[in-house]
């Protein structure tokens, strides 16, 4: 049985719990230490028990708590050269995994698929978990829909995708051009609706679970998103969004049937 929530989602930080038996990986620290720490409390996760870290980049929204919370519970982190050389904050070297994209971590039961992506930091990724019978995909901060980001998406039980903007309100909104295209221009974020065309082109049956996240507070709102994806999950997926404020629920997943290669994720299209 595989537990996992989404801690934070929104740019103001983003946090995702995976855990398998006794191993457990955090995606992303991105509130500060106080904040993960009662988060995780209220949700009965021990931070002592993260096995690792795992960075998908180096924006301030992924890694603001990070340096004072692996400090402090002497975790692991993972993550690319690129990411670190972008980093302001300090890590003990004693601390750094330095991976590759297109790789894969082994933590207990847990194998960890660093996917490549678009978007504009030095070396980003997604990553992609399976217990080998279970598969989580955590794919925020998308510039475009990728190949990885399809095979992902194809291969997930649980998929926590990024629903950033509403294509109108990003357009009217106060934000300055270069923001703008900067979000929308294939580098920066995924729209509610090419998030929801790339679900409903590249789903399988075998996806149970829709969380949505990276939510705008500027362009987007929960009651767009809602509105839109709810009609496309009832045929056993759950719909869950995730939100900025607050941890969700603590969900969990049982076995099916897979079989990974190291391969599933290529590079054929960067």
């Amino acid at each position: 049985m595989v537990r996992y929530c989404a801690l934070a989602s929104g740019s103001n930080g983003n946090s995702y719990f995976i855990e398998k038996g006794d191993t457990a990986i955090l995606v992303d620290v991105g509130i500060s230490c106080k904040q993960l720490q009662m988060r995780m409390r209220e949700r009965n996760i021990e931070p002592d028990a993260i096995a690792g870290v795992f960075i998908t980049h180096e924006h301030t929204d992924h890694i603001k708590g990070l340096s004072v919370f692996v400090r402090r519970y002497r975790i692991p982190v993972y993550l690319t050269r690129g990411t670190y050389a972008g980093m302001r904050c300090d890590l003990p070297p004693e601390l750094l995994r330095f991976i590759d994209v297109n790789d894969r971590t082994t933590l207990g039961g847990l194998q960890i698929y660093s996917v490549p992506k678009y978007h504009d930091a030095g070396e980003p990724c997604s990553f992609f978990i399976s217990d080998g019978k279970s598969n989580i995909a955590v794919l925020t901060d998308i510039g475009r829909i990728c190949d990885n980001v399809k095979r992902a998406i194809a291969n997930s039980d649980v998929l926590i995708l990024e629903a950033n903007y509403d294509d109108q309100l990003l357009t009217s909104g106060r934000y300055p051009a270069f923001l703008k295209n900067r979000i929308s221009g294939g580098w920066g974020h995924l729209s509610n609706v090419v998030a929801l065309d790339a679900y409903l082109q590249h789903r399988s049956t075998r996806l149970k679970h829709l969380i949505l996240g990276h939510l705008s507070a500027e362009n987007n709102s929960e009651e767009r998103v809602r509105s839109l994806f709810e009609p496309h999950c009832q045929s056993g997926t759950q719909l869950s969004i995730a939100k900025r404020t607050e941890a969700t629920e603590m969900f969990h997943f049982g076995p099916a049937k897979v079989n990974l290669q190291t391969s599933l994720f290529a590079e054929s299209d960067f």
